[in-house]
């Protein structure tokens, strides 16, 4: 009879019926006869409730992000640089939700350490060139106002594809990691919040997430003092600051930054700072409670990045309905669609 523990359908702590009592850490059964304990505690191991919210969130991001991936792939008018980095957003979102409807799979069905590895690798590696992306996209928009005149060009096209590369490259990287042998299977106590990634793994992440959040602020606020420089010099051309429709518009713009810039603090920040002071013997339910509003950042995305955008809505009325509405089709594009 081998003594090798069975796979448990948990990916965020190795006991799962933690969930349901609160728990994280393991407990002692030294003293309860093996038929009495084994049986009660399979009893509430049918589905966790959290890992369901998080399959259906997973089925919400990628039915969502698979039709902005095909709207930008099938109509060829959308292939300017900007273009590309949100079809770059879209697809990490898209791997990051069949992700975790994988992973939900396969821990239900396989409960192989395998499958669990594989599957927490496509996720940390999607998520990460979500956030990855992020940044590229606000590279490109200070750099599209900075050089106004002179970056749209094939340089430009050149820099976006090795941003690309770039970004894509090191998210497999780190995706592959606990494939190749970083994780805590072998060693439950150095187990993350997140199993089986290891306290030093999800470290890495969290910092490095903190000083692309970092970075992603201070090109926003360089963003908004020349879109409000622009804006203030054409305004007082018509000497009409605080009236001018352009101002108007160009306030407008600027907090949409904001919101862009807030919504994701506030998506990846609770479960980032959660990742650096907590460790496996963490309550499972803390750890679900800030990795759900994580994921909903990809719901949030193509809202926020590809649905806004005019280009996209006249080809989204394409495919949907044939026609493109005046309104749609007429309608300028201001600063606040920065």
């Amino acid at each position: 009879m081998s003594a090798e523990p069975a796979a448990t359908p948990s990916w965020l702590s190795p006991d799962p019926t933690a969930w349901a009592s609160g728990g994280g850490g393991p407990t002692d059964n030294a003293s309860v006869p093996a038929e009495e304990s084994l049986a009660p505690r399979q009893l509430p191991l049918l589905v966790n409730p959290w890992d369901i919210v998080l399959c259906t969130s997973g089925t919400l991001i990628a039915c969502e992000n698979a039709l902005v991936v095909l709207v930008i792939w099938q109509n060829p008018a959308l292939r300017a640089p900007m273009f590309l980095l949100i079809g770059s957003l879209a697809l990490a979102d898209l791997l990051a939700g069949l992700g975790l409807v994988l992973h939900f799979t396969c821990a239900y069905l396989l409960q192989s350490d395998s499958a669990q590895l594989l599957t927490v690798g496509l996720v940390v590696a999607s998520f990460s060139a979500s956030v990855f992306s992020l940044l590229a996209i606000t590279i490109d928009r200070y750099l599209s106002l900075y050089y106004a005149l002179t970056y749209n060009s094939e340089r430009t096209a050149a820099f976006t594809y090795t941003m690309l590369v770039l970004l894509w490259g090191l998210s497999l990287c780190l995706g592959l990691l606990p494939v190749t042998g970083v994780n805590c299977l072998a060693e439950e106590a150095t187990c993350s919040v997140v199993r089986p990634l290891t306290k030093n793994n999800v470290a890495v992440l969290s910092v490095s997430f903190l000083l692309l959040f970092g970075l992603m602020l201070q090109l926003y606020v360089q963003i908004c003092k020349i879109v409000m420089r622009h804006a203030h010099q054409i305004a007082l051309q018509h000497h009409f600051l605080a009236s001018s429709p352009h101002y108007v518009t160009t306030r407008k713009g600027v907090s949409t930054l904001a919101i862009i810039l807030g919504t994701f603090a506030a998506c990846w920040m609770p479960f980032t700072v959660y990742s650096l002071i907590a460790d496996y013997t963490y309550p499972p339910l803390y750890t679900y409670a800030t990795l759900v509003p994580a994921t909903y950042n990809s719901v949030i995305n193509p809202v926020i990045y590809a649905f806004r955008n005019q280009e996209i809505q006249k080809a989204l009325w394409l495919v949907c309905c044939g026609c493109v509405p005046a309104s749609v089709a007429q309608r300028a594009r201001t600063p606040s669609d920065v």
